[in-house]
């Protein structure tokens, strides 16, 4: 009976140690910002895109290293289908914010209906982000595609 007793506290102080913390006003706003860029996006609004990303943005895709031109250009200009459009669903895993620096990882569902045929695609990303002119902006984003198995 004693282990038991014991054991119980010991159990307790583990799942409020592993539980998660709630999500702070300051990541929430680092959080909407990355939800804002995809957005943009999904509306082919590179003004909008331009408004949540600093000006020397980097973007690691597909083994490749990509400005805010080559993201508009990819992701606007050449994706000029009628029918388009795209949902994003996140999993955000880890957000972390200073001053004015802050990085984030989630995991990115997005549903893309093009020229008739709908496909779903999964990345894994971290973004980091930088506060300029009292807004979040996205500074560099690395995303890795999760094949489906």
């Amino acid at each position: 009976m004693k282990k038991l007793s014991l054991l119980l506290p010991a159990i307790l102080c583990l799942t409020l140690l592993l539980a998660q913390q709630p999500t702070t006003n300051k990541q929430l706003a680092v959080q909407q910002t990355v939800v804002k860029l995809f957005d943009a996006l999904s509306n082919r609004d590179s003004v909008s895109l331009k408004a949540y990303s600093t000006a020397d943005i980097t973007l690691y895709e597909y083994g490749h290293v990509w400005n805010i031109d080559t993201l508009i250009l990819r992701a606007i200009t050449g994706n000029q289908s009628a029918d388009f459009k795209r949902t994003n669903n996140f999993e955000f895993i880890k957000t972390t914010v200073n001053k004015t620096t802050a990085w984030v990882t989630y995991r990115l569902q997005s549903l893309l209906f093009k020229d008739g045929k709908q496909t779903t695609v999964q990345w894994l990303e971290t973004v980091v982000l930088v506060r300029e002119r009292k807004q979040w902006k996205v500074k560099h984003l690395h995303s890795t595609l999760i094949k489906p198995s």
